[in-house]
């Protein structure tokens, strides 16, 4: 093999770069990338969904906190019986309850987040929807603090 490397240069051609394999010369650089034309307004369609989305999980977060004193009076009452009390499920029950709410209003924000999406891939205006994520994610911060303060006071 040691022989295969060491044969005659004149026989095989040489590996080394050639003349015309070398960098040469200039290419000339383009003036950049030309400005973007602004995002279009966004469809009477989408700012009507937004609108909508944004009322249905405000319904739904008054829903939530009209819930909260009620489980908050069913785990007090709960506190420290067994899991086999009926109270104790009348105050787990209330929890489930609660967490259903709340995922009424983390739905709205995953529709929004899905919407969001779209309109940014249609070229369209994004403003109004990130203002009703923005509302949303707090509605739904506020009930997740809410919702993990009682089952941490139900443990």
């Amino acid at each position: 093999m040691l022989a295969g490397c060491a044969s005659d240069p004149d026989r095989y051609p040489s590996l080394a770069i050639r003349d015309f394999e070398r960098v040469e010369g200039q290419f000339a650089v383009g003036g950049g990338i030309p400005s973007l034309p602004q995002p279009a307004a966004p469809a009477p369609a989408t700012v009507a969904r937004v609108g909508a989305l944004l009322e249905e999980a405000n319904q739904a977060h008054r829903s939530f906190l009209d819930s909260v004193s009620e489980t908050e009076r069913l785990l007090a009452a709960a506190r420290g019986l067994d899991a086999e009390s009926n109270l104790w499920s009348e105050a787990q029950v209330a929890l489930a309850v609660l967490d259903t709410r709340r995922a009424l209003v983390a739905s709205r924000l995953a529709d929004l987040d899905l919407l969001l999406a779209d309109t940014s891939l249609a070229y369209e205006q994004l403003d109004e929807i990130e203002a009703a994520r923005t509302a949303v994610e707090a509605l739904t911060a506020e009930e997740d603090r809410i919702l993990d303060g009682l089952i941490a006071r139900s443990e």
